[in-house]
């Protein structure tokens, strides 16, 4: 379900109300930067404060009066029936006073645009610069703001800083630091944190029933507080190839050749893009774990059995933070040149794992 369909918010509470404050004061931002890890939502409450925004029509912000003339009771919360006439065009693509700015898909190269291009920025002045069609707000959603390219960001800077009236943008960004300093400070930041393990193994609970309970908990633990990588790692067989992964580096700290080739091998088959994306993303996310563990002075938790085994030898070996720190941008740099280069995958994935074999004692 995309964020444009989904009516559910999970585990985003504080930002919400924050929302609904700023609305309920009369004194609302024009301009919020909406930031956070990919997959926690982040485009989710975008769509659900547009929404409810749009469903105020002509309301504005913190106004309106009861039936005795007296202030209405502030919303409890930001959510809209998917059967309200507002929800429905919104996730038709059909409401006039809501544009959405993202990478589009390149028909030519087959495959989704780099970028958010400068014209795609440009609609939003075009599209503020008319009347709100329902006698209402303007509601803009840049989804991956920090895509933008450097004629894209002073187009939006533009924007920013003479914002009509009854206008309201929301940047959604996985990385803040990417934008202009000047487009930051113009805007109300609400950053989202990712979700507890709890938290993310009850949806998963709930909206994935046919999910064991101990891949639930793994999933959670795995993800990160994303629900977009839990789902990603689940429909992508993730959790097998963790799995057959840390069966790999469990015969450090000499590997066990013939278990590694299998790996690579399993990983690297022929069109199949997303076992490898998969692999070479959970590996790079392994030694990210054990280099901020070292750095934190402890030890990561463990996410399938016999990993914590692992994890004890590896930092009682002592190769040392700084080592380790090396092998990480090492991994990634092999992967990063493996599609750029149209390496071999299979010896890229062999190097790799040879790398993490080097660096113990």
């Amino acid at each position: 379900m995309t964020p444009r369909e989904n009516p559910d918010l999970t585990g985003h509470e504080e930002a919400e109300r924050t929302l609904l404050a700023a609305w309920t004061s009369g004194r609302m931002a024009h301009a919020w930067l909406i930031g956070g890890v990919a997959g926690i939502g982040k485009a989710t409450l975008a769509f659900r404060f547009a929404r409810f925004v749009l469903a105020k029509g002509g309301q504005g912000a913190g106004q309106g009066l009861d039936m005795f003339g007296a202030p209405p009771a502030p919303p409890a919360s930001l959510y809209l029936s998917p059967e309200d006439p507002v929800f429905r065009r919104v996730r038709a693509g059909g409401h006039a006073d809501l544009l959405t700015i993202e990478r589009r898909y390149d028909d030519k190269r087959g495959k989704m645009k780099t970028e958010i291009a400068v014209d795609d920025v440009r609609e939003v002045s075009a599209f503020l610069r008319h009347t709100s069609g329902e006698d209402g707000w303007r509601v803009v959603i840049i989804d991956g703001v920090e895509q933008m390219n450097s004629s894209g960001h002073n187009a939006l800077l533009k924007i920013l800083e003479e914002p009509p009236e009854q206008a309201l943008l929301l940047l959604v960004t996985e990385s803040p630091g990417g934008l202009l300093p000047t487009i930051r400070s113009r805007c109300r930041r609400l950053m989202l944190a990712p979700l507890s393990e709890s938290a993310l193994a009850d949806w998963l609970a709930a909206n994935h029933p046919e999910i064991s309970e101990a891949d639930r908990a793994a999933l959670a633990r795995l993800s990160e507080g994303s629900i977009g990588r839990a789902l990603s790692l689940a429909g992508a067989g993730g959790l097998a190839l963790y799995r057959q992964m840390i069966a790999v580096l469990a015969t450090l700290p000499r590997l066990n050749l013939k278990t590694a080739h299998g790996f690579a091998d399993s990983v690297t088959r022929k069109g199949d893009d997303d076992a490898w994306e998969t692999a070479t993303g959970l590996l790079t996310c392994w030694l990210a774990r054990l280099v901020k563990a070292l750095a934190e002075g402890r030890q990561p938790a463990e996410i399938t059995a016999g990993e914590g085994d692992l994890l004890r030898r590896l930092i009682t070996a002592q190769p040392g933070l700084d080592r380790w720190l090396e092998v990480w941008e090492k991994v990634g740099q092999h992967f990063a040149r493996a599609d750029a280069a149209n390496l071999d995958r299979k010896q890229v994935m062999l190097n790799a794992l040879l790398s993490i074999e080097a660096a113990v004692p």
